[in-house]
């Protein structure tokens, strides 16, 4: 384990090389006594609460920003922000700033807001540069309070955000890696862990003999999926063969992929939140997705369908857009129940447990039983669809409009003003 350490130590400071000798050294130390855990087979060493609450001591809580990486669900997160009182601070890239710097820049007048909801904006060429020293300096500058969103863990690398991301993050940091599929101890982990219904894992593409799902990586499209369905073997190795041969997929990622029994029936992503001030579990709103080119194929009559060439005939999962959503009375219940077993493994296999928002992202089947397919351990992608006007739910639960973003940033609001805001940062 100690010569572990010495790597990562070494690594780290092959990837910060503007600290000092000292500070060099101190990281080693800090490193060795840093408590650790295994992923992969491998030791790692997460920044510990402690080092994160000397951070938030330094801070102006009178003057704290909600900070959040430009892209995802950003707008929903900066929309709370501004609607409870703060300023905003949105970490950019070149080439994908002007939503933030223009199209919904704030405006004040005497320090009341006029219209949009980013106040500041931190232009980077990358989006991994938020980790240099100088970076991370300005956000403890700011008071910032950062917002993890999908983007930030898919465009910086997870090991320097659970390691060397000196930043408060409103959430749970070490439960960013359970989404990662590939994980030992991935959200399906955490599902079995729970006792929580999720299809049925084939084990090998021989096996399928009805209708399934093939879930894996995109090859061109980071953040999104190459998924694919197959009802045979046959149709496996046709399907996977066409998009080996277009590039949507690889044959490493293909080798790695998760197959799953298909469940026939609706989609709905539970957007949910635990507050650690209440300790409470909240559903604040519903959300059901659009997907290229999966939705212009059901728009078309079936021998249309069946009339595409390879190019088309195969549809891509590729997320476009977002519509709101509500269950039926009699399904709440289980909804809820589904979000007090993770929150409870979550605690158990993850301490402190899930903080803030989360998403379950569910099917409903013709018996109208539930199945988790997949899991953001943070504010779900979905969230804009409830931006100001908030959900139903949400809505009727605080008596106010309630979107996720402004329920993470009201979380953030009661708890400073109760001295308890160590209590939902990690």
């Amino acid at each position: 384990m100690a010569a572990v350490g010495v790597a990562e130590a070494v690594v780290e400071m092959m990837v910060l090389p503007f600290r000092s000798q000292s500070s060099n050294i101190l990281l080693l130390l800090k490193i060795f006594y840093r408590k650790p855990y295994i992923t992969k087979n491998i030791f790692r060493f997460m920044l510990e609460r402690k080092e994160i609450i000397s951070v938030l001591e330094s801070y102006d809580l009178a003057n704290v920003k909600i900070g959040v990486v430009g892209s995802h669900s950003a707008l929903d997160v900066c929309d709370g922000a501004v609607e409870e009182g703060f300023r905003t601070f949105v970490v950019c890239q070149k080439g994908r700033e002007k939503t933030y710097a223009e199209c919904f820049k704030c405006e004040r007048e005497n320090g009341k807001v006029i219209r949009g909801m980013v106040d500041e904006i931190l232009l980077l060429d990358k989006f991994k540069e938020i980790m240099s020293r100088g970076n991370q300096e300005k956000l403890v500058k700011n008071n910032v309070l950062f917002v993890p969103n999908r983007s930030f863990s898919s465009y910086v690398d997870i090991d320097e955000i659970e390691n060397i991301f000196k930043i408060p993050l409103v959430g749970s940091r070490n439960l960013l890696r359970s989404e990662e599929r590939e994980e030992k101890k991935s959200y399906y982990w955490l599902l079995e862990k729970a006792k929580l219904p999720y299809p049925e894992k084939i084990e090998k593409p021989e096996d399928i003999n009805e209708l399934c799902i093939v879930k894996l990586k995109h090859a061109k499209k980071k953040l999104e999926r190459g998924f694919f369905t197959a009802s045979s073997y046959k149709e496996y190795k046709e399907k996977s063969g066409a998009l080996l041969k277009q590039g949507i997929i690889t044959k490493q990622d293909l080798g790695k992929a998760r197959i799953e029994r298909y469940i026939i029936g609706p989609v709905f992503n539970l957007d949910m939140f635990y507050s650690p001030l209440d300790k409470k579990i909240e559903l604040l709103g519903v959300d059901w997705r659009f997907e290229t080119s999966l939705d212009g194929h059901v728009r078309l009559p079936a021998p249309q369908q069946l009339s595409l060439n390879e190019k088309q005939i195969t549809p891509e999962y590729t997320v476009c857009g977002h519509n709101s959503a509500t269950l039926r009375e009699s399904l709440l219940e289980k909804a809820f129940v589904l979000g007090e077993k993770y929150v409870k493994a979550t605690q158990e296999y993850y301490s402190p447990g899930i903080i803030g928002a989360f998403c379950l992202q569910t099917c409903v089947d013709k018996d109208l039983n539930f199945y988790i397919y997949d899991i953001a351990p943070r504010v779900g992608g979905g969230t804009n669809v409830h931006m100001f006007v908030g959900h139903p739910y949400g809505n009727s639960l605080w008596r106010k409009n309630m979107s996720t973003g402004r329920r993470t940033v009201f979380e953030v609001r009661r708890a400073i003003e109760m001295d308890r805001i160590r209590e939902v940062v990690t």
